[in-house]
């Protein structure tokens, strides 16, 4: 599932190629992504004539906002957008097709169909599912080492699940949890309220760090994450513990392990994270 730097990419590449362009109609062939208006011509009809403005993005989720509206969009394991011309084919997995009035499409692909679509009046995204309750951005003056603190003392599972929450902090999945706790030297079975302050000072840190340079470098492609230009990212050519079991570290030349955590595949080095 994309993370904070591939949805950030994506938001990127999506705000040049579709900026100020006017939609024409919308096609949905598969109806249950749209979670919100219930009612599909609802959503057809509110959207059309309405001319793109900007794309942010909030955690993981994309917002694309028109004149009057904002799109909270959830690219879930498998979603993608891409601009093509009308004339381009497009295969079975293409569900949502924004027409515009100069010919191009944003085409909406998802081979697993998990990915949502919630459209609200602008400026009630934040109020209403699924972006209420979400915690602090990463790279926001709220998330301080004291907030950190202070959510990880009042809880008593595991490091690992307590990151993972995104009413704790956004945008951070299994991934980019491995690979800060590695860079802190800190076991992800740890739980969360046994680390000391200088701990969780270590672990603020590498937070930022670890999602600053996955952005520089367009995430991480593992599976299939691509931007919306079609692009990969290189940070996988950067990871520390994700996906290298059995590997050196490459810090202590130990062997990475990996192991399940709150249900998720976790790796990480034994030498250098001790339980």
């Amino acid at each position: 599932m994309p993370e904070l730097p591939e949805v950030e990419t994506v938001r990127k590449t999506l705000k040049q190629l579709v900026s100020n362009k006017q939609i024409e109609k919308i096609t949905i062939f598969w109806p249950k992504i749209i979670k919100n208006p219930v009612d599909i011509e609802q959503f057809i009809d509110a959207l059309k004539g309405e001319t793109i403005e900007d794309v942010g993005r909030r955690g993981k989720f994309l917002i694309i906002y028109t004149d009057h509206y904002a799109l909270v969009s959830h690219l879930r394991m498998e979603g993608k957008y891409g601009l093509y011309p009308k004339e381009e084919s497009f295969d079975k997995h293409t569900h949502v097709l924004f027409h515009f009035t100069d010919g191009s499409e944003l085409r909406y692909r998802d081979v697993r169909k998990f990915g949502t679509m919630h459209l609200y009046n602008k400026g009630e995204e934040f109020d209403k599912p699924p972006l209420i309750g979400l915690g602090p951005e990463p790279f926001s003056e709220e998330f301080t080492k004291e907030f950190l603190s202070e959510k990880l003392k009042k809880t008593n599972r595991k490091v690992k699940p307590a990151l993972l929450d995104q009413k704790i902090l956004v945008g951070l999945g299994n991934i980019y949890v491995d690979e800060a706790l590695f860079r802190a030297g800190i076991h992800p079975e740890r739980i969360a309220n046994s680390l000391s302050e200088d701990e969780i000072a270590g672990l603020h840190r590498e937070i930022i760090n670890t999602l600053s340079e996955a952005v520089k470098k367009g995430g991480s492609t593992i599976r299939s994450y691509v931007n919306s230009q079609g692009e990969i990212g290189m940070f996988q050519l950067e990871l520390y513990a994700y996906g290298r079991k059995g590997e050196p570290c490459k810090n202590c030349g130990t062997p990475l392990e990996k192991t399940t955590v709150g249900g998720r595949g976790t790796h990480f080095c034994p030498h250098c994270q001790k339980l």
